[in-house]
C-alpha cells in the first residue's frame, strides 16, 4: 500500500499572482491547504539602514519606495516624525494640500488593487477600467512634483511648492494617431487649474465606482469566489496586529484618521465603513466604500484650498530652503540653501513614533535622533507585514485557488514587507 500524506508545493517567488517577491510553501492534502508559511526577505533592501546614513532630507525618496503603490502616504507618515521632534508648525494650507494628497494616493491604491484582485480572481475587465481612472490621478502627481509614481512632494515643514496654476494638455503633434478633435476633447476638463481638474474627477469618478460594483458586487461568480474566504473574527484580527481594511473588514471601527487625528482630519466631514463578516466579500465592499468618502473628503479640500491661499512650507529655514528668489539675491539667505542641502536639518535628540492612515493599513515611523543630522535609528511599522502573518490562519481548510483570493484581499505589496 503506497502512504497517504500531504505534499509541500512552493508557491512563487515569482508567482503572477504574489503581489511581489513572496515565497509561500504550501502543505497540502490534496488541494486542500493545511499550512501556509510565508518565506519573506527575496527583495530585501534595507531601507531602515540606509536612512541612517542619509540626511533627513535625503530618506525622503526612500518612502515613497516602500509601498510604491502608496506613495505619498509613507512620506506623510516619516515627514511627521521629523516635525514632531523638531516641534515645527506646518502652515494651515500644507495640512489640506497633503490630506487632499492622502485621498488621492487612497483611491490610486484601492484602484490597482481591485484591478489585480479581480484579475486574480478571474475577472479581465476590472483592470482595464481600474487604470484609466489611475491616469488622471497620476497627472496629478506628475503636475505637482514631476513624477508619476516616487513623487518626494512632502517635506519637513509642508510640501516642496503648491498647487499649480494649469494642467498639462496633450498635444497634437506628439500624440499622431488622434486627431484634433480628439485632442480637444481630452483636454477638455485641463483647461483651467490643478483644483479645477480635481474637481472635475470628483464629479465624474462616484459613476466610475457604480460601474466596478456593476461589474463585480451581485456577480455570482465574484461572490462565490469571495463570501466566506479568508474569514478572521474581530478578536483574531486585532491579536494579529490587522489594521486598515483588513481590521474595518471584521466589524471593528478603528481609523486613525478618526481616533487619533492628524493635520485637519478633525475639521472634514467623512465615514469609516466596516464590514460584518469579516470575509474576502466583505474587505471588498470597506474599499469600495472608502474610495467613496476619500472622493468625498477631496471635494471638501478643494473647497477649502480655493477660498484660502498662504504659504506651504515653514519659514524656519534652518528646516526649509528659503525661495529661489531669495536665496539668489541675499547672502544669508544663500548661506540657508547652502547649509541645508549639503549638511542637512538638525534635529534635536529624543524618539517619536508617527502613524497614518495609509490605504492598506497603519503605516507608523518610529524615529531615534541623537541630535545629529541624520536619523540614529528609523524603525517602519509597515501594514502589510503585520498582515502577512495571518496568512496561515485565514488559508487553512481553504483551497490552492483560494489562496490567490486571500493574498488578493490581503492587498500585499512586498516593497513594505521587506524594506
Amino acid at each position: 500500500m503506497p502512504e497517504i500524506r500531504n505534499y509541500t508545493l512552493n508557491f512563487g517567488p515569482q508567482h503572477p499572482a504574489a503581489h511581489g517577491v513572496l515565497r509561500m510553501v504550501l502543505e497540502l492534502d490534496g488541494e486542500v491547504v493545511m499550512r501556509a508559511d510565508p518565506h519573506i526577505g527575496l527583495l530585501h533592501r534595507g531601507t531602515e539602514k540606509l536612512a541612517e546614513h542619509k540626511t533627513f532630507l535625503q530618506s525622503v525618496p526612500y518612502m515613497d519606495r516602500l509601498d510604491y503603490v502608496s506613495m505619498m502616504s509613507n512620506e506623510h507618515a516619516y515627514v511627521m516624525a521629523i516635525e514632531k521632534l523638531l516641534q515645527i508648525e506646518v502652515p494651515i494650507r500644507a495640512q489640506y494640500i497633503r490630506v487632499l494628497f492622502d485621498e488621492i494616493t487612497r483611491i490610486l491604491n484601492h484602484l490597482l488593487w481591485i484591478g489585480a484582485h479581480a484579475l486574480d480572481v478571474g475577472a479581465m475587465t476590472m483592470f482595464l477600467y481600474a487604470f484609466r481612472e489611475r491616469e488622471d490621478l497620476m497627472d496629478c502627481y506628475e503636475a505637482v512634483s514631476g513624477a508619476r509614481l516616487h513623487a518626494a512632494y512632502y517635506r519637513p515643514g509642508g510640501v516642496y511648492r503648491d498647487l499649480p496654476d494649469s494642467m498639462p494638455q496633450y498635444d497634437l503633434a506628439k500624440m499622431p494617431r488622434h486627431n484634433a478633435s480628439d485632442i480637444k476633447f481630452m483636454n477638455s476638463n485641463r483647461q483651467g487649474s490643478m483644483l479645477d481638474f480635481i474637481d472635475d474627477f470628483c464629479q465624474r469618478f462616484p459613476a466610475y465606482v457604480d460601474e466596478y460594483e456593476t461589474l463585480l458586487t451581485d456577480n455570482r461568480i465574484w461572490k462565490q469566489r469571495t463570501v466566506g474566504i479568508g474569514v478572521i473574527t474581530p478578536e483574531r484580527a486585532m491579536a494579529k496586529g490587522l489594521t486598515g481594511p483588513m481590521l474595518r473588514g471584521s466589524g471593528v471601527a478603528w481609523d486613525i484618521r478618526k481616533q487619533q487625528p492628524y493635520e485637519v482630519y478633525d475639521r472634514l466631514d467623512f465615514d469609516i465603513p466596516v464590514g460584518v463578516n469579516g470575509d474576502s466579500y466583505d474587505r471588498y465592499l470597506v474599499r469600495m466604500e472608502e474610495m467613496r468618502q476619500s472622493n468625498r473628503i477631496m471635494k471638501q479640500c478643494v473647497d477649502w484650498l480655493r477660498k484660502n491661499a498662504g504659504p506651504v512650507i515653514t519659514e524656519n529655514h534652518k528646516v526649509a530652503p528659503p525661495n529661489r528668489e531669495a536665496m539668489k539675491s541675499n547672502m544669508e539667505e544663500l548661506i540657508h540653501h547652502f547649509k541645508l542641502f549639503s549638511e542637512g536639518m538638525h534635529v534635536p535628540a529624543g524618539e517619536a513614533y508617527c502613524a497614518v492612515e495609509h490605504p492598506k493599513g497603519e503605516f507608523g515611523i518610529y524615529l531615534v535622533s541623537d541630535g545629529a543630522n541624520k536619523p540614529y535609528r528609523l524603525k517602519i511599522r509597515a501594514p502589510g507585514f503585520a498582515h502577512m502573518q495571518a496568512m496561515d490562519e485565514m488559508a487553512r481548510g481553504h483551497m490552492i485557488a483560494d489562496v490567490v483570493t486571500i493574498m488578493g484581499t490581503m492587498d500585499i505589496v512586498f516593497g513594505e514587507i521587506d524594506r
